[in-house]
């Protein structure tokens, strides 16, 4: 009974559907008939190609013999139809325009009622649906790699072009895109993507040649639009490299032996093409071994063991050696140079085999190239007197080596120089051979015995017509002190004898342990006044018997300065007409014999020390030598340690005046001998002067 209901119901819904939808042009019915469901390109389009291809999409599968030209037609507007191919698959039915279509022109698609679908329900109503195609747009290349006039483009460059827009890949072909070498075609692979062509050549292009590129207007964008007229583009390619600069440079000399040979190319090169083999150095025959390295555009040969002083070597680089592109240099690159020759030493001072010497002379060598100043010290630059080494400082300065010895040479002496082949020029060659000079410094003349007339002087200090002047009161002066002028020129002083005083005040008191002896007034008188007369007379011999005309031939030791020299007995005439004691403390040698004699003589003044606190000098006797054989010719002024203390050795006969120390200074000056003035003063502050005996 149910399944009788089923058939029936089932029997009235098929006739319901059947009758629902005309075979011909009927109502539609819903769900029913069939109809256009999309179309391509959209009801309304704008802008559509010109190469559109037209369908429309229908709700259910259809009968492909009811879709032909007739059915299923596209206008113009102006009801000119558009000859085309009409096809049907799936639930699409597609209307392939013959041509491309018109710009800028509004196009009707119309699919009409004939079309059926496989029940035989007709479409109720035309479908009608417009669109409109938009302008002509000319593609353009606007980019190219390599661009046009491009140069050292490498030889595997890949050739590109982009254009404005899509173009059509059809048109992009060997017969439109066209490289040349002059009339020869290149052959090459052509490939497109998004908007770029791409030339890839068979093989690798030619060094320093000029390529032309054509894009002909067979190329086409996707509307089938042609470019306006023939791209045409050139470049060259990279010329082969070359050897721009080297170091050292062709033909160089002096050239150093640690010189690291360097060369740079135009481009850069492939570095494996960099090696022993490619990059040689050679003396005559010989190949130097060497370490090869490449940077940036440089190599670099950097020789194992150097090179040899003053030889010549040759340098290639042959075409084996390539740019990063494979291009090899067209031709060997070779180049010379010559190695620096081995310093020589040019100059001494003092010369081979000089003598009379100073004894502080700085020994100096003067080499004929500049020296490295690490190869100059106190292992390559020696001196020897004998077999005993000098001690010394070695410093560098120019192309000149000096020694300055740590104490003064010894008088009399021979002495040996020496600088090795340790020294080297900074080329880096070495002397070739030790280079020795010898000399000998000063052989004072000799005084013996003492001068009578200055030995046996009985004044310690004598003030010629001047007098003399004490400040302070720790003066001490052990010995006898005149003047030939009145007592009145004698201040700070009391005799330690007769207990007559010398204007003292309480802040300058000096103690005479002899007599004082000076013209009156009191307590001067007539009588002391013929001791001290007499005692000028005395003066001025001894002055005369130890002056350069009575004792000739003296030397001067140190150019002027007595500094830090231990000298031996004898006669030292400043060459430059005074004496100083300034550098450090003079020794004075007798080497054991105690009548050993000491004349200094100088022109204008003697100068003892320097200022400030520690500026005090001082004569140091060794070995026997005796104040009382010290002797000073003095032909201005004496001024003795004018910054306090000290002790000064000698008779010190000065034309024009001595002084000790300074005002003010508390530290006590000492002078073991005689202090006489022929016209002058002499001024004393805080002094003990030991007068020698005869």
């Amino acid at each position: 009974m149910n399944t009788k209901k089923l058939l029936l119901t089932f029997a009235i819904l098929i006739i319901a559907l059947i009758s629902g939808c005309a075979e011909d042009n009927f109502i539609e019915t819903e769900g029913v008939c069939p109809v256009v469901s999309s179309t391509i390109p959209l009801n309304g389009a704008l802008g559509v190609p010109l190469r559109q291809v037209i369908s429309a999409t229908f709700n259910e599968e259809m009968n492909p013999t009811t879709i032909n030209e007739a059915t299923f037609i596209v206008t113009e507007a102006n009801g000119t139809a558009v000859a085309g191919t009409v096809t049907y698959s799936g639930t699409t039915a597609t209307f392939t325009p013959s041509s491309f279509l018109k710009p800028n022109t509004t196009y009707t698609g119309r699919i009409k009622t004939g079309v059926k679908d496989v029940m035989g329900n007709a479409l109720q109503t035309d479908y009608v649906w417009t669109f409109s195609t938009g302008m002509v747009i000319v593609p353009t290349v606007i980019t190219t790699d390599p661009a046009n006039n491009a140069t050292n483009v490498p030889l595997n460059k890949t050739i590109t072009a982009t254009f404005s827009i899509p173009m059509d890949p059809l048109t992009i072909n060997n017969f439109t895109f066209i490289v040349n070498q002059g009339t020869n075609s290149v052959a090459g692979t052509i490939a497109y993507a998004g908007s770029v062509v791409t030339f890839t050549p068979t093989a690798a292009l030619t060094p320093n040649t000029i390529y032309t590129v054509t894009i002909t207007n067979g190329a086409k964008n996707l509307d089938g639009t042609p470019l306006a007229a023939n791209y045409v583009w050139n470049f060259t390619t990279e010329a082969p490299p070359t050897v721009t600069a080297t170091d050292p440079t062709n033909n160089a000399k002096g050239v150093s032996l640690n010189k690291t040979v360097t060369a740079t190319f135009s481009v850069p090169m492939d570095p494996l093409t960099l090696n022993s083999t490619t990059f040689t150095v050679k003396h005559g025959t010989f190949t130097v071994p060497g370490v090869i390295t490449y940077a940036g555009s440089t190599v670099s040969f950097t020789a194992t063991n150097g090179y040899v002083a003053n030889n010549d070597y040759t340098v290639t680089i042959t075409t084996g050696a390539k740019s990063v592109s494979g291009i090899p240099l067209a031709n060997n690159y070779v180049w010379k140079f010559t190695t620096a020759a081995a310093p020589t030493v040019t100059a001494t001072d003092p010369l081979n085999n000089a003598t009379g010497v100073n004894l502080n002379k700085t020994v100096t060598a003067t080499f004929s190239t500049a020296m490295d100043p690490l190869t100059i010290n106190a292992t390559t630059f020696t001196l020897r007197q004998g077999t005993t080494v000098i001690a010394g400082v070695v410093s560098y300065s120019g192309t000149t080596a000096s020694f300055n010895p740590v104490n003064s040479f010894e008088a009399g002496l021979t002495y040996t120089a020496t600088i090795t082949t340790g020294a080297k020029n900074v080329a880096g060659a070495s002397l070739a051979n030790n280079y020795v000079w010898t000399f000998s410094t000063v052989n004072p003349a000799v005084v013996t015995p003492p001068p009578a007339a200055a030995s046996g002087l009985f004044f310690g200090v004598f003030g010629g017509n001047a007098g003399i002047t004490n400040q302070g009161l720790n003066t001490v002066i052990n010995g006898n002190i005149g003047t030939t002028a009145a007592a009145t020129l004698v201040t700070g002083f009391h005799d330690g004898t007769t207990g007559d005083v010398y204007t003292e005040t309480p802040l300058n008191v000096g103690r005479v342990s002899g007599r004082i002896h000076t013209a009156p007034p009191a307590p001067g008188s007539a009588a002391s006044a013929a001791i001290a007369t007499q005692g000028l007379v005395d003066a001025n011999a001894a002055y005369l018997s130890i002056s350069p005309a009575q004792k000739p031939g003296g030397m001067d030791p140190g150019a002027g300065e007595l500094g830090n020299l231990v000298l031996a007995p004898g006669i030292y005439k400043s060459a430059g007409a005074t004496f100083k004691i300034s550098n450090g403390d003079l020794t004075l040698d007798a080497k054991g014999d105690p009548n050993a004699v000491w004349i200094f003589q100088t022109a204008a003044g003697l100068t003892v020390g320097i200022a400030g606190p520690n500026g005090a000098k001082s004569v140091k006797l060794v070995n026997g030598a005796q104040a009382k054989n010290v002797y000073w010719y003095v032909g201005t002024a004496a001024v003795i340690n004018g910054a306090g203390g000290g002790v000064m050795t000698g008779t010190i006969i000065a034309s024009a005046g001595v002084t000790f120390s300074t005002a003010g200074n508390a530290v006590q000056t000492v002078l073991n001998g005689r202090a006489i003035s022929l016209v002058a003063s002499v001024t004393m502050v805080n002094t003990t002067i030991n007068v020698p005996a005869n």
